[in-house]
């Protein structure tokens, strides 16, 4: 027989907020932060950020999470940055972004890697560098987020960087489709319809344009009804059948 779990203050407002019970989550949070809790600070903040249970106020979210980038927590860097990159609570600052996206993305912090990437293969702040963008997006990639994923698929499937590889964008696009990346699940689809870098299937092409849609992706939308104006009414149901196993798998594996 297993001991019983005992839920602490941390347990406590993690509950909380994930019903939506957003003002004893911010009671709590904020008891932890005054005894100098980060975790409960960065939450705080998060709520700011996000307007749950307060006023949102990206300036106060930053005002929350500068001290703690400042003391070298990597989700504190990132964020920052993109409160800089955006111009969120901020005046816009693409240098400010670059200098805190470099400390996260200095720390493995995936989700900074990509947003370096992009600052480099679109050439904000730095000198235009698709070779470092690759690099970083590799980075990224290789810890399994999906924006950067994405990325090295359009690098490869547009040749930016690298020279065109349609096979080796089918691959990186379906890692992140199956991660639920709007974008990689319709390239992904064009490039069945299409035949690119994979065998042409339009019952593969329907599937990850119906997948997009069903995250209200209009353009996915009128992709998969094209698709399937050349496709039989057996292979439609096949891939209306493929669509709801594969959203039951994503909803089974959701908390």
């Amino acid at each position: 027989m297993s001991a019983p779990t005992i839920a602490g203050p941390f347990e406590d407002a993690d509950a909380a907020a994930y019903r939506k019970d957003y003002a004893t989550a911010l009671r709590l949070w904020r008891a932890l932060a005054e005894q100098g809790d980060v975790y409960a600070q960065f939450n705080i903040g998060l709520m700011y950020f996000n307007g749950h249970g307060v006023k949102q106020d990206y300036a106060e979210a930053l005002q929350l999470w500068r001290p703690i980038a400042a003391n070298g927590d990597a989700l504190a860097q990132y964020s920052v940055g993109f409160l800089y990159d955006n111009g969120f609570g901020v005046a816009e600052d693409v240098d400010e972004a670059l200098s805190w996206y470099r400390m996260a993305a200095e720390q493995d912090y995936a989700p900074a890697q990509r947003a370096l990437g992009d600052f480099f293969a679109e050439g904000r702040g730095v000198k235009q560098d698709h070779a470092e963008a690759l690099r970083l997006y590799r980075l990224a990639a290789a810890q399994g987020e999906a924006s950067a994923q994405f990325a090295l698929g359009y690098a490869f499937a547009n040749g930016n960087g690298v020279l065109r590889n349609d096979a080796e964008a089918a691959k990186w696009y379906r890692l992140a489709a199956d991660q639920d990346d709007v974008g990689a699940q319709v390239n992904l689809g064009l490039l069945y319809y299409n035949g690119r870098g994979v065998p042409q299937n339009y019952t593969l092409a329907y599937r990850w344009f119906a997948l997009a849609a069903a995250q209200g992706d209009d353009v996915a939308d009128g992709l998969r009804e094209m698709v399937a104006a050349k496709m039989s009414s057996e292979q439609i149901a096949e891939a209306d059948q493929a669509v709801r196993d594969a959203r039951n798998l994503v909803a089974r594996r959701r908390p």
